[in-house]
């Protein structure tokens, strides 16, 4: 894992709340774009954790939540995508969905390579 990883897992979460800034204000709307500013900043700040784990095994653990948050992403992202209604916004949901499914990818793999390690 790298600062390049940190770095991208920062990014993806400033600009999910860049769109998120971008959505209409509704009850409906609200709770889903809460959600999606939740699980998104948790991506970056569990990898961070992760980066500091005392052991393998506490990386694996600290690893396993940053793909269920990114996961949680996912969904939501598509979510909101299918209700929106602003097509201006329909790139950013189109390069934010290809983002958190590479990230995703990223995770499942070295979460793979830890736990051959661990074993």
């Amino acid at each position: 894992m790298s600062q390049a990883l940190k770095d991208r897992t920062k990014k993806f979460a400033i600009d999910v709340w860049l769109l998120c800034s971008k959505i209409p204000h509704s009850r409906e709307f609200n709770n889903y774009v809460n959600q999606l500013l939740r699980c998104s900043s948790s991506i970056a700040a569990n990898y961070r954790a992760a980066m500091r784990a005392k052991s393998n095994a506490d990386f694996i653990n600290k690893l396993k939540i940053v793909e269920e948050e990114a996961d949680e992403n996912e969904f939501f992202l598509e979510l909101l995508q299918k209700f929106n209604q602003d097509s201006s916004l329909d790139d950013d949901f189109v390069r934010l969905n290809k983002e958190i499914n590479e990230l995703i990818s990223i995770f499942v793999a070295s979460l793979k390579t830890a736990r051959s390690k661990y074993r």
